[in-house]
């Protein structure tokens, strides 16, 4: 190699190490760029863009991100859905005080979304599971399993369901013990229906007080696995056996309580199912029952309406239907004036120290009746009510140990008189409470493995037999010793809070619409 190559491999490394200005950078670029790839200039080029391009990268890098997160935070906006909630505190039920007198219905209803959280106890206790159900709402085996749209509480739905059934079996002085025995009363009941759906030798009463017993424990067409079918019997069969034109149900001469048990049972049954069938025959009921109303506010046995005589045991149970249909919806003509005029009637049969009698004012048996029937219809505050419960406080359970302290018939007597204290509740309620249970468990008359439930296990079935004067025995005496025993859940007591909460629900079916308003006034 000679000086001259040497010299100018020098110039060339000097010229590496010289500081170019960015303008000769960007000119050594265009020029390298453009010379062929295999070339010395073409890959400094490239080096050169390289070094150009990392601070560039740098800044527009950060640039774009920038940019790109605002337009889509343009693009993403839209009007915004607001949602206001509110925070409700559970209250624990507290005791109110009594109403003066009935309210009358509102032109409106306020739906409310009322749900009461209960903490749920371990409580053991038979009972059955819901199950499927067709949608065909015009059969009994099909009724669908859904709450009436407007409930209160103390009657129909939420008290009887399982789970809040225990809660307050526990809460208001019941136990497994109690549930057995219930348990056994409906497997009894069931064991013993009559092939066409009735029970016993006076067939149509029977069978509404059957229902009931089924109804108080949540046993429904259609839900209960185990005694849908034995309800759905009985209630076709009372259905079948209701005159049409005049809406009564069985034969009247057969047996005088028949139609109000009856007309009782099948608004309850609406109540519960929402079935369109139960309720046009509990509207067909409740005609009689309201035009057979006298002048004075009260009942008397072939219901004319034209006799002055007015019969608190009647009365009872025409009383009962009048409040099941008022918070099953049924609402029939004259229903609200029929609930005012009945409490006027009662009062005609108090005495002013307390006590109600048969026709007239006295401080015997019938003393219960009409003391719960002024509480069911809105007049609990009445001193008559009050100085009644007094009285009551020196009745002791009858029959079953051997006392008989308020009269000829007192299981019936207790019937109402159960209710009557548990709904005044406190401590007269804790004390009869603590009597009825071990006499009520302890007079059941029981055989053992005599029926398969439905998951064909052998069950015990147990019955009551009573003293009683006036009683189709053995039916009526089960029937009104386990509807006691399920006075814990069956009705919340009057007094309480939730006792008077509405409840919102869906139709049962799209052709029972509108009929849903209720007075949750003082009941």
């Amino acid at each position: 190699m000679d000086l001259n190559e040497v010299d100018a491999h020098l110039d060339d490394i000097a010229d590496m190490y010289d500081n170019v200005s960015y303008l000769q950078r960007m000119r050594n670029l265009y020029y390298g760029m453009k010379q062929p790839r295999e070339t010395k200039e073409y890959k400094e080029a490239m080096i050169e863009m390289q070094r150009l391009s990392a601070p560039i990268s740098a800044v527009l890098l950060p640039i774009l991100a920038i940019v790109v997160l605002i337009f889509m935070s343009a693009v993403s906006v839209s009007d915004d859905r607001i949602i206001e909630t509110q925070i409700m505190e559970a209250e624990e039920m507290k005791e109110l005080e009594e109403p003066e007198k009935l309210i009358e219905p509102p032109d409106e209803i306020v739906e409310m979304d009322v749900d009461v959280p209960i903490d749920t106890p371990d409580v053991n206790v038979e009972t059955t599971e819901d199950t499927d159900m067709s949608p065909k709402p015009v059969e009994f085996d099909a009724v669908m399993n859904v709450k009436s749209p407007v409930v209160l509480k103390n009657i129909f739905g939420s008290s009887r369901n399982t789970g809040v059934r225990g809660t307050l079996l526990a809460r208001h002085g019941g136990d497994p013990a109690t549930e057995r025995a219930v348990m056994r009363a409906l497997r009894w009941l069931k064991k013993n229906q009559n092939s066409d759906g009735s029970w016993n030798k006076q067939k149509c009463a029977m069978t509404g007080l059957a229902v009931l017993t089924f109804l108080a424990h949540n046993e429904k067409p259609g839900s209960s696995p185990e005694f849908g079918e034995t309800v759905r019997k009985a209630l076709d069969y009372l259905m079948n056996g209701q005159n049409k034109n005049t809406g009564l149900f069985g034969n009247m001469d057969g047996h005088q309580y028949a139609h109000p048990i009856a007309a009782y049972a099948m608004c309850e049954a609406y109540g519960m199912t929402r079935n369109p069938n139960t309720k046009e025959s509990a509207l067909l009921a409740m005609g009689p029952i309201i035009n057979g109303q006298n002048s004075s506010g009260g009942w008397t046995y072939k219901m004319d309406g034209t006799s002055s005589r007015s019969d608190t045991s009647y009365m009872g149970w025409c009383a009962q239907a009048l409040k099941a249909s008022k918070l099953a919806g049924i609402h029939a003509d004259g229903l609200d004036e029929a609930i005012k005029r009945a409490i006027k009637g009662f009062l005609k049969n108090a005495s002013p120290s307390g006590g109600f009698g048969y026709t007239s004012p006295a401080r015997k048996g019938l003393t219960s009746v009409g003391t719960l029937c002024m509480q069911l219809l809105g007049a609990s505050s009445d001193p008559a009510v009050q100085n009644s419960l007094s009285l009551m406080d020196e009745w002791a359970i009858g029959q079953y140990d051997g006392k008989n302290s308020v009269g000829g018939n007192p299981q019936y007597y207790f019937y109402y008189a159960t209710q009557a204290k548990f709904h005044d509740g406190g401590q007269r309620w804790k004390s009869w409470n603590a009597m009825m249970k071990p006499i009520y468990i302890g007079a059941q008359k029981i055989e053992k493995k005599a029926i398969k439930d439905h998951k064909g296990t052998l069950r015990d079935i147990g019955w009551w037999e009573n003293g009683d004067k006036h009683s189709d025995r053995p039916v009526m005496d089960t029937c009104l010793t386990a509807l006691q025993l399920m006075v814990y859940y069956r009705y919340l007591p009057t007094t309480s809070v939730a006792s008077v909460q509405v409840e919102a629900e869906v139709e049962a079916t799209a052709t029972d619409t509108g009929d849903i308003t209720v007075d949750v006034g003082n009941l």
